[in-house]
């Protein structure tokens, strides 16, 4: 999967810029506020829908403006060309997909992958379940197509139960939603335990490569009850009572985990700050690798202000790695990386300035 054209309107700093990346790896230089990381959070926006630094109506859309536009061309790793583009408001938006409109942005977000590594990233080491859910569900929502029916079902009986609990209801309402969240919860959970499997091997290889000295990690996936005490239907008619106390569900796979146990070390909070960045990178490589597994294809790798992450010799090795796989890779910095030139590999080199963007190299 490769972009061969992106173009933003009315996009943070620019009025209008198109910019044509090219296959291999793509540098994007300039100074602090230029607008570099605005290229790959146009390209995020399209394949996520929103973006890593927050939603459209976060700031995305230029000072002054209504609403933003992003155009993108790509081809898929068959030769077909692809094209998308999307027009938000941070509310209202319309969007269109190889010509036809679009009625749903979950499709649009289907037909383009992109997976980044930035600043933020290490939130899925550091912060709360919810960034691991969502590893899960990118991977899951590209590669299983009875996924996101099975997630808005779940979700929606959730959100059902949820409003009752907070009346004090009788059982006899409460049944009705808790067998529809057994009937999709069940089915969910298991589908998230199958894509962690598939995703151990790559997982152990990237922390081999990157954290050796962290020793054998081992993958351990909580999918949101005891599941080996009791199914989903015996876990919310035993916390039914205190769920309708606190007024919210408290079991199911709205609540799933995941962790990885590390032979030397005691636990997660362990980690320093360079070993959350490098354990969160690992599980980008090893997301995108298992993708390849089973698209026959890697994602776009976005990767914004690597040299500012990590130390040139992690540097060195990511670049090597990507660049091995044959991957479009977007990468962002002040300057070229001291690692990117060490490297001797091939590189365009593109530089924003003053809300324009010129190729150089």
């Amino acid at each position: 999967m490769q972009l061969t054209r992106l173009t933003l309107a009315r996009f943070r700093g620019f009025a209008v810029v198109e910019w044509q990346p090219q296959s291999g790896i793509n540098l994007i230089t300039g100074q602090n506020g230029a607008g570099k990381t605005s290229l790959l959070e146009a390209a995020h926006l399209l394949a996520n829908g929103r973006s890593f630094r927050g939603r459209v109506r976060d700031g995305l859309v230029r000072h002054g403006e209504v609403d933003l536009e992003v155009f993108a061309q790509w081809h898929e790793s068959d030769g077909r060309q692809r094209r998308a583009g999307l027009r938000h408001g941070g509310g209202d938006w319309d969007a269109r997909l190889d010509g036809q409109a679009v009625a749903n942005l979950a499709d649009l977000c289907a037909a383009l992958a992109v997976l980044t590594f930035e600043p933020g990233s290490h939130a899925l080491i550091a912060e709360g379940s919810e960034h691991r859910r969502r590893f899960m569900d990118w991977a899951l929502f590209h590669v299983e197509p009875e996924f996101l029916p099975l997630w808005r079902r779940y979700a929606r009986a959730v959100r059902q139960r949820n409003a009752l609990l907070k009346s004090r209801p009788p059982a006899s309402q409460l049944e009705p939603w808790e067998q529809e969240l057994a009937a999709a919860g069940e089915p969910l959970a298991r589908m998230r335990g199958l894509y962690l499997e598939r995703l151990d091997p790559w997982l152990r290889m990237a922390i081999a490569a990157y954290l050796p000295e962290l020793g054998t990690a081992t993958l351990r996936y909580a999918p949101g009850w005891k599941r080996d005490e009791q199914s989903l239907t015996q876990a919310l008619l035993r916390a039914r009572e205190r769920e309708i106390v606190l007024g919210h569900g408290t079991v199911g796979p709205h609540r799933a985990d995941w962790r990885i146990d590390f032979e030397r070390l005691p636990g997660w909070n362990a980690l320093s700050r360079g070993q959350e960045k490098l354990l969160a990178l690992a599980c980008v490589l090893a997301q995108a690798q298992a993708h390849a597994a089973a698209c026959g294809h890697w994602p776009v790798l976005a990767l914004d202000d690597l040299a500012s992450e990590l130390d040139q010799a992690h540097q060195r090795r990511v670049l090597d790695d990507v660049a091995a796989s044959g991957a479009q890779v977007l990468l962002t910095g002040t300057e070229p990386p001291a690692a990117l030139g060490a490297s001797g590999l091939p590189f365009a080199r593109f530089h924003v300035e003053q809300g324009e963007l010129h190729r150089l190299v």
